[in-house]
């Protein structure tokens, strides 16, 4: 057998992970999350450095406690 190496290209691997196919992908995956928790959770996504992020958060009072006590954040994104 021959051994294989193989090397990534760094920069075209930033570039793909922070695409907008890239973001919206994750802000998709999101948004999935929050409308199965309901009323009270936004949705957000940025462009960081090396990739994009999007992440869910509680904006109303009611959602916070919510997600303080169950953790309903978590088990939306895990799928639980």
């Amino acid at each position: 057998m021959t051994k294989v190496k193989i090397v990534l290209n760094r920069s075209g691997v930033r570039a793909l992970l922070r695409s907008d196919e890239a973001e919206s992908i994750c802000r998709s995956f999101a948004q999935k999350a929050a409308n199965s928790l309901g009323e009270g959770y936004e949705v957000s996504s940025y462009k960081g450095k090396n990739r994009v992020n999007a992440s869910v958060r509680a904006e109303t009072y009611q959602a916070r406690s919510d997600n303080l006590k169950n953790n309903t954040i978590l088990k939306a994104v895990c799928g639980k």
